[in-house]
Formats: C-alpha cells, sequence, structure tokens
C-alpha cells in the first residue's frame, strides 16, 4: 500500500476495526518514511456474473453506474449517500446470490426499482420513468397509480 503523502511502500497497521455489518475492515496505517497516517478500507471481493444488455452485449457488473442512476434520480431529494450505498448492496448481494455466470440487465433494473420504491417516492418515479422509457403520459399515470396504490396498503 502506497503511502498518499510520499508514495512510501513501507507502512504498518496501527488499528483495525469491522464496521456493523462485518463486511469492512477499516484500518488506520502509518508510514514508516514520513510518518503520516492514513486509512484503507478492506472489502471482500467478489466475483460477479456478466451483465446481458438489452440489445445482447455483454459487459462487467459496474457499481458505480448504478450508484450514478439512483443519485440521479434522488437528486434534490432527502436521501443519503449511505441510503444509496445501502441500496447499491442490496442490489450486488442479490446478483452474487443469483449464483449465475451471466444476469439479464431487467433482472438488476427491476431489482434497483423494488429497492428505490422502499426508499423515495419521487425518486422512485423519477427513476422509472427513465428505465421503463415511458412512451406518454398515460403508461406514466398507470406507474403513479400503482406506487399510490401500494402506499395506501
Amino acid at each position: 500500500m502506497k503511502c498518499p503523502d510520499c508514495v512510501g511502500m513501507e507502512n504498518k497497521v496501527i488499528d483495525s476495526r469491522l464496521n456493523k455489518e462485518g463486511t469492512v475492515i477499516r484500518r488506520r496505517r502509518e508510514c514508516l518514511s514520513c510518518f503520516a497516517r492514513f486509512t484503507t478500507h478492506e472489502k471482500l471481493e467478489r466475483s460477479l456474473p456478466l451483465l446481458i444488455k438489452k440489445d445482447g452485449r455483454r459487459e462487467e457488473f459496474d457499481r458505480d453506474k448504478i450508484i450514478e442512476g439512483v443519485k440521479k434520480a434522488c437528486q434534490k431529494r432527502p436521501v443519503s449517500i449511505k441510503n444509496i450505498e445501502d441500496l447499491v448492496d442490496r442490489v450486488e448481494q442479490y446478483v452474487q446470490e443469483l449464483g449465475e455466470k451471466e444476469v439479464s440487465t431487467v433482472k438488476v433494473g427491476e431489482k434497483v426499482i423494488s429497492e428505490i420504491c422502499n426508499l423515495d417516492d419521487v425518486a422512485y418515479v423519477r427513476f422509472a420513468s427513465v428505465y421503463r422509457s415511458f412512451k406518454d403520459v398515460n403508461e406514466f399515470m398507470i406507474e403513479l397509480k400503482e406506487v399510490l396504490k401500494s402506499k395506501e396498503k
């Protein structure tokens, strides 16, 4: 691990802590050359399946793409980045638990929609309007009515 200050390669771990879920280890390190302190995060690396796009192309699962899409939907909404990251963690876990080598982006998109629905209604409608590519206002209104119906229960 390179020191961010002097780029030295020798450092020692001063402190290690697990996050609440036990999925990430936070390590405080000290550079043995310049004595600067910095933090690293250690996370289990999972092999995620390839995603099959609607046009048949295959690409790697990209967590950052999902985060950016959800962030756009949540723009100017009272949703924290922590909530967005937790949502993407659940989507990533879902994809991992499918146990398949390739997964349709439709499955991933529907999981994101189901998760975002529990997060924020406005963000849900924004995300769904882009993801589902409504052709007209009537399709949009049908989706809104479904949201309202589910919230009444």
